[in-house]
């Protein structure tokens, strides 16, 4: 197998509605079967919604989320999945127990599941953070990788998803138009923009584009496949979501970092492209790979005394740090390699 066709969508969701936006997910996956793809990519959270999520309480939390494999949505994912010989991933809250997770479920046409939860968990206090990579073989001998939104945002997750051999990154979304503490990061979309685009469409695009979305997002995310070797698919949120506006984007990289396929457009789209999985050995990151020397590499597994929760990292404001803060002594580091912080 040196070929695979892959798609990827962005839909607007309704908070909470898991018929109406299951009803998307089947809509786009025959259209998807019709053009025979082998491997669909929906957003992060698509089944519940998200960024409601954080105005909910625990009960109406554990009321939204659903048991994996054996809830509803799983079962139902399963299904489709089968139905069109087809590995289907799409997003949902999942309940564990006493325990809830921003969950990814895959499913795959042998009735095979992975699940990955969200390491970089902010969305409520209620929804704990994942603790494990999710990187695993396919039916198709293809191995595929789940990072959802902020954990890609993070360096060192891609790199060990990449390490553990993914050939292909599924990196399902809700951003774009975010309210970013950062001056230079993304900042939120007027919805009154977004209400109007059937008649003012070229000020929305300008948004959807600019630095509330596409142009930040390819700051970073064209490196993840670049410099990791592997193909990322990019399936994000589009239009309203609670308060905020999402840029939608979705977009397939190739592993040198260069655009296959992607939409611009303010509405639910699929894009579809072959993957070349010939291009992956000796593309550049694949080689920068093999070039690394992990002897000296100990480093980054030592606490700093400056890790913090990503909640806490997502929206709090940062004062400028000190010196000592900006360049810790060796002597003030945590001993062990454990982060010290929940």
């Amino acid at each position: 197998m040196s070929t695979i066709r892959a798609a990827v969508v962005q839909f607007e969701h309704t908070a909470g509605n898991k018929p109406a936006n299951f009803a998307k997910i089947e809509s786009f996956a025959r259209r998807a079967a019709q053009q025979q793809v082998e491997i669909l990519a929906f957003p992060e959270c698509c089944i519940t919604g998200y960024w409601f999520l954080r105005n909910l309480t625990r009960s109406q939390l554990m009321d939204l989320a659903e048991k994996v494999p054996d809830g509803p949505s799983t079962q139902r994912l399963l299904a489709l999945a089968r139905q069109h010989n087809m590995l289907i991933g799409a997003g949902l809250i999942e309940s564990d127990g006493s325990r809830m997770y921003n969950t990814y479920v895959v499913a795959m046409p042998t009735g095979e599941y992975r699940r990955h939860r969200k390491i970089q968990a902010f969305e409520s206090d209620h929804i704990a953070a994942g603790s494990e990579y999710t990187v695993f073989d396919t039916p198709r001998g293809m191995r595929v990788g789940v990072l959802v939104c902020y954990d890609n945002n993070i360096i060192e997750n891609v790199r060990l998803t990449a390490l553990e051999g993914a050939e292909v990154l599924l990196a399902p979304h809700q951003t774009g138009g975010c309210n970013s503490v950062s001056p230079h990061g993304m900042k939120p979309i007027d919805p009154r923009l977004w209400h109007n685009r059937a008649t003012d469409s070229e000020s929305l695009r300008a948004e959807l584009l600019g630095d509330k979305g596409k142009a930040w997002i390819m700051r970073w995310l064209p490196s993840r496949a670049h410099d990791n070797g592997m193909f990322v698919l990019f399936a994000n949120g589009v239009g309203v979501d609670d308060d905020e506006i999402r840029t939608g984007n979705a977009m397939i990289l190739d592993p040198y970092g260069r655009t296959l396929a992607e939409t611009n457009e303010p509405s639910d789209d699929m894009v579809v492209a072959d993957l070349d999985l010939s291009l992956i050995p000796q593309s550049t990151g694949q080689r920068w790979l093999r070039a690394r020397r992990p002897a000296l590499y100990a480093p980054l597994a030592v606490a700093r005394g400056t890790e913090q929760d990503t909640r806490v990292v997502r929206f709090a404001q940062v004062s400028t740090p000190s010196h000592d803060q900006a360049n810790p002594q060796p002597e003030r580091r945590p001993e062990t390699g454990q982060d010290q912080t929940n």
